[in-house]
């Protein structure tokens, strides 16, 4: 098992559990939505073909093999991420592929050896997680050759992600963030890193340079149906994460926070399932020569 920082065990838990079941029965919408945003970041920064690229919080490892195809056979891709379960599966479809240039490994990117020096690294939402941001960033610039670019993907600001902070209103009328739970809790969140000063401070902290962000705004199907897009937020997002932490406890107000953020949804209907705006920050910088 690997090593993991104390400040970054419950989340890891909560990761290689109930959270990678969830993300396992939304993987459709999960893959899509976000990887609209990836292919964005990706369209900006390319890799090179050749390039050794590190691909952070790979999740399923679909991003770290699309990062495979772009820098090719002489190239390399490596996915870590801190859950077993994420990587296990990532494994067993790449080898289903027969892919010979991607690689995954379980790690702490905040202080796990990420090997390397890479030319290139990447991430897609896996960066926001980290009880300690500036570490983690710091760890992954040493990890980097002289002049090597990140490319990160994070959430901007709840008021631009509608969908999120409605359902996350509607729950907090009726729920607050239970102070004692069984449940491990996701770590800082999903917009912990949604503001841009506090992103470019703790990049410059982390030693980066030529930090640019750039704001990406694009459409994100959460269901097929209505039903399903309530289904998806009141399991996953901060709306979906409290009604976790409450589970039982939680049963006798469901149906009217069901009720609730169905009527919320409702704005994002059309006739190719819920479609609502989307945004998201694409973070680029570099690592400078020492």
């Amino acid at each position: 098992m690997a090593e993991v920082a104390p400040a970054n065990a419950e989340s890891t838990e909560a990761w290689s559990g109930p959270l990678f079941e969830r993300f396992v029965r939304f993987r459709p919408y999960v893959a899509e939505g976000l990887g609209r945003h990836g292919e964005a970041a990706m369209a900006a920064h390319p890799p090179r073909p050749g390039d050794r690229v590190l691909d952070i919080g790979c999740g399923f490892g679909d991003t770290t093999r699309r990062l495979a195809g772009l820098v090719g056979e002489k190239g390399l891709a490596v996915g870590v991420d801190v859950s077993q379960p994420f990587v296990q599966l990532a494994m067993e479809e790449a080898e289903a592929e027969g892919l010979a240039n991607v690689d995954y490994f379980v790690g702490d990117v905040q202080i796990a050896d990420l090997g390397g020096p890479f030319d290139y690294v990447f991430s897609r939402m896996g960066v926001m997680f980290f009880a300690n941001p500036v570490q983690a960033l710091r760890n992954v610039r040493r990890a980097m050759r002289p002049g090597g670019r990140t490319v990160f993907v994070v959430w901007r600001r709840k008021l631009d992600n509608g969908w999120v902070h409605e359902a996350e209103q509607v729950v907090e009328r009726y729920l607050e963030h239970p102070e004692e739970t069984e449940e491990p809790t996701c770590g800082p969140g999903p917009f912990s890193m949604a503001n841009a000063d506090t992103v470019s401070e703790q990049m410059a902290i982390a030693g980066f340079a030529a930090i640019e962000l750039r704001r990406c705004d694009l459409p994100l199907t959460m269901g097929a149906d209505l039903d399903g897009a309530v289904d998806l937020v009141m399991s996953i997002g901060p709306a979906g994460e409290v009604l976790r932490l409450w589970g039982d406890r939680a049963d006798e107000i469901r149906p009217t926070i069901t009720a609730e953020i169905r009527g919320v949804l409702e704005q994002y209907e059309t006739e190719d399932g819920v479609v609502a705006p989307s945004s998201t920050w694409i973070v680029s910088a570099v690592a400078p020569d020492v």
